[in-house]
């Protein structure tokens, strides 16, 4: 209620809570409007917001923040990665090419208002860049902008994955073939909700998207609660990390199936998953999927016919990193801008429509039906005691075998990069790899004698993240990756707060200036690191540092 003690009044969540819920529908309807015209945000957003009660502010929120609502649309719409496996697949010069070939800069929309060209941080094929979607048909290869351009064959290689565990858990249903429905059926008629979170709790199984806080404790947190919700975080943005796409699209069943589990652990009838706008593919099957498991009873046709079985809606997401983190991911399906919110209040006591929210991210609730179906002390034998269980990482382009990868927490890195991954191509040198997206961390070629776990990383200055991996060669100039990590923090960051906003487009004008960081670098990333409102402007300054230490004199200065 509000003027409760620990509660963040909202004026925007209550008024539209006051109006229907509309809020939440509002990115739907923007998008509609944003794809048949090219005029200015401002020219349609107060319309739209108009047409569901609302404020002209509702409506300009999102639809200036949101990188797929702000950006011009022809009547071709091309969005062509920039993110770091691609940056790494060309040295970036293939935003160049596909300039030249379709006519258009980037950021804008031909004269004849037929082409617009968007740049975006990652789009899932890091083992195939650089890529583009070209409307909603991907395209990927070195002579990307012939294809776009219509001169050679398009090439769209599915993800190519493989288990070395043996008995596959997250890829159960990709290399093994198993049905998790089968396993939710058999907990819906024979478990009670104590049990899903018991076993979850003795299988050690923490969060995959980063952060990685114990599952069952999160469901514990929410248990029990009125009118609880279960968000499936399928926001992966972690540029060079593919994993949640490959589950999204090739089993989303058991994407499914471990989304009920969670909300069945949890009492809560209805379960959202958000799925990035650039995954297309990925929101397709997750709609047909939902579709058959209502159809055979699996999931309740409507929220008002949630019991054990909850209701199950899919939505798309508007293009925004920061939106991935869960205080903005909630924010985001309320139809507000996608920014981090101050905590607490915490999700599980008021998350969604100030619900008791739970998120979990996407390649966690596909390990749930395989430790309920095994049972959690199996799930905990695998892995290192203090971080138990299996990780898909995802190797980029520039290795010899890339793909993603089932593999135990603990895993030397050199035994992924060398073994898995077979090197780079072309018996090339590796000279640094990046581990967990542009605010993991770095990591020198020579110095990959690190197990795969987040303690671990953590002590060389890195973090596991999504466990995606790029990797670079003698090729990359050391200064260009730099500024091309400052440029994604600025590009990415949500402006709430000022350390962050401020500080990133400090660090990109340092980055350019060839003098190198100065005197003053040192108390920005100290203001940034502890002083940003969320993970990402805290995490910026250490994958800096990371970098400038896996490259040493070349980076001299910004490894404070």
């Amino acid at each position: 209620m509000p003027g409760e003690p620990g509660r963040r009044p909202d004026a925007l969540r209550e008024l539209t809570a006051r109006h229907g819920g509309r809020g939440g529908l509002l990115p739907a309807a923007l998008e509609r409007v944003r794809a048949g015209t090219a005029e200015e945000p401002e020219e349609w957003a107060p319309q739209v917001a108009a047409a569901a009660g609302l404020p002209a502010a509702a409506g300009l929120g999102p639809a200036t923040f949101f990188a797929d609502l702000a950006a011009p649309r022809g009547e071709r719409h091309v969005r062509v990665c920039t993110a770091t496996a691609c940056f790494a697949a060309r040295g970036g010069e293939h935003l160049a090419e596909v300039e030249r070939a379709l006519g258009v800069v980037a950021g804008t929309v031909d004269e004849a208002g037929s082409t617009s060209l968007q740049t975006v941080h990652c789009l899932g094929y890091c083992y195939a860049g650089p890529a583009a979607l070209d409307g909603t048909l991907p395209r990927t290869g070195p002579d990307l902008a012939d294809q776009l351009r219509g001169r050679t064959e398009p090439r769209t290689p599915g993800i190519p994955a493989a288990d070395t565990t043996g008995a596959p858990v997250l890829l159960a249903g990709i290399v093994g073939g198993q049905d998790a429905w089968d396993v939710w059926r058999r907990a819906v008629a024979g478990l009670r909700p104590d049990d899903v979170r018991r076993e979850t709790a003795a299988s050690g199984l923490r969060g995959r998207g980063g952060a990685g806080f114990p599952v069952a404790d999160k469901w514990a947190a929410a248990a029990g609660k009125p009118g609880a919700v279960v968000v499936a975080n399928g926001d992966e943005g972690d540029p060079g990390s593919y994993a949640d796409r490959l589950l999204m699209e090739e089993d989303p069943e058991r994407v499914l199936a471990g989304l009920a589990l969670a909300c069945f652990a949890c009492g809560a009838g209805r379960g959202t998953v958000l799925v990035r706008s650039e995954y297309p593919r990925a929101m397709a099957r997750l709609r047909r999927a939902v579709e058959r498991a209502t159809e055979a009873g699996d999931l309740a046709p409507s929220a008002g016919a949630a019991g054990p079985r909850p209701f199950v809606e899919v939505v798309e997401g508007a293009g925004s990193y920061v939106s991935g983190e869960e205080t903005a991911l909630i924010a985001r399906l309320e139809g507000a801008r996608g920014c981090a919110r101050p905590r607490p209040p915490y999700p599980t006591d008021h998350g969604l429509w100030d619900r008791p929210t739970v998120v979990n991210n996407v390649e966690t609730l596909a390990a749930v039906p395989w430790i309920v179906a095994h049972g959690g002390t199996s799930y905990a034998r695998r892995g290192v005691p203090d971080e138990t269980g299996t990780k898909l990482v995802c190797l980029s382009e520039r290795f010899a075998r890339p793909g993603a990868y089932e593999v135990e927490l603990g895993t030397p890195m050199g035994e992924v990069v060398t073994r898995f991954g077979g090197g780079l191509k072309d018996g090339r040198e590796l000279v640094v790899l990046q581990i967990g997206g542009p605010l993991g961390g770095f990591l020198a070629g020579t110095a990959l004698d690190v197990p795969l776990t987040t303690a671990a990383l953590a002590e060389h200055g890195a973090a596991l993240g999504h466990g995606g991996m790029v990797a670079f060669d003698a090729d990359t100039d050391p200064r260009e990756l730099m500024s091309h990590i400052w440029e994604f923090a600025a590009d990415e960051s949500c402006g709430a707060c000022s350390p962050c906003r401020v500080g990133t487009r400090r660090g990109l004008g340092l980055a350019r200036d060839r003098g190198g960081p100065g005197e003053t670098y040192e108390r920005l990333a100290r203001l940034m690191g502890e002083a940003s409102l969320c993970a990402f402007g805290r995490r910026v300054p250490a994958a800096v540092r990371s970098l400038a230490r896996a490259y040493g004199p070349a980076l001299e200065g910004w490894d404070r």
